[in-house]
């Protein structure tokens, strides 16, 4: 005998109501998952080597100041701090570029050119990265706090400055060398002229770089009125990124003398040097692939010098 009928339905109704329902779990996990990933690609989670790159510089000053010898607590808030203030700075960087992204080859796909994030949820989330950026510095001296509000300040306004500025990679020089003097400010509570010294060779390893950056859009920058110094520095553009490597490793010798550092630092500006020849060769010709190969490049300058300040303090420290 079979099942009656209205039990028949019943089972029907629960199999198709439970079928749903997982259709409709499956499409918040899917829809969660996507908007996380446009929110990485927003922050560029994906594509570390800005994060990096402020990284270096904050490490160099954090390990100058203290002889080699950083507080823990101290490098864990920097590095964190780092990562959040970079995030933050992407962000409200594809903000203020969200209507020139879409004509640009190399962006044309960024979260905020293609409106799979909106406007609001971009600010919001840069409020929260900043907010959480500035909680982690508050448990370090006044000093620093106050000079983490300027800082905050450069990266927030740095986007912006692309509209009428001839060199925005020099404002962005700034906003990204103020990790040096916060690093000396939480670890010694003074900012000392070394520390002014460093922060003005980062600011031209900044320009170098991000003038290869530049080089890769420049087309595209000067049909959409963007300025840049890649574009500032017309055909010197190759001469220009090589001069500004070449003074900051002079400056890098300078701070090398202050400090009285040993061999292994400076085996180590030979070794940036070399890296940097080596970056000529791939931007002589102006190649977009090759000039953003140079920049991403540079991720093995900084982290070169920063092996040789920590290996000639940890060495010069032996008993």
């Amino acid at each position: 005998m079979g099942t009656p009928f209205p039990v028949q339905l019943a089972g029907a109704i629960h199999t198709r109501h439970r079928s749903i329902s997982s259709f409709h779990s499956g499409a918040v996990v899917v829809t969660l998952t996507q908007r996380l990933g446009h929110y990485e690609r927003l922050m560029r989670l994906d594509k570390p080597i800005g994060i990096l790159l402020l990284l270096w510089p904050t490490l160099w000053g954090l390990w100058l100041a203290a002889g080699g010898v950083p507080s823990m607590t101290i490098l864990v808030i920097f590095i964190l701090g780092t990562v959040l203030m970079r995030s933050a700075g992407c962000v409200v960087n594809d903000y203020a570029d969200r209507n020139f992204d879409g004509h640009v080859e190399r962006t044309r796909n960024r979260p905020l050119a293609t409106r799979v994030v909106s406007t609001k949820e971009a600010l919001l989330l840069a409020a929260g990265l900043s907010l959480c950026a500035f909680l982690l510095i508050l448990p370090l001296n006044r000093l620093t706090i106050e000079l983490s509000v300027f800082g905050l300040f450069l990266a927030a306004s740095y986007p912006f400055t692309k509209r009428f500025f001839a060199m925005p990679q020099a404002y962005l020089g700034i906003a990204f060398s103020f990790g040096i003097p916060m690093a000396f400010a939480a670890q010694t509570g003074e900012v000392p002229f070394i520390a002014w010294i460093l922060m003005a060779a980062n600011l031209l390893w900044v320009i170098a770089y991000d003038t290869e950056y530049a080089m890769v859009d420049k087309v595209d920058d000067l049909k959409i009125g963007i300025k840049t110094s890649a574009i500032t520095f017309g055909r010197f553009d190759v001469l220009g990124v090589m001069l500004c490597h070449a003074i900051f490793l002079g400056t890098m010798t300078i701070v090398g003398m202050i400090q009285k550092l040993g061999v292994i630092y400076y085996a180590s500006l030979a070794i940036a040097l070399g890296l940097m020849i080596y970056q000529y060769r791939l931007i002589h010709d102006r190649d977009r692939g090759r000039c953003f190969k140079a920049f991403l490049h540079n991720n093995w300058v900084g982290a070169t010098i920063f092996a040789g300040i920590a290996l000639d303090y940890l060495i010069g420290n032996l008993p």
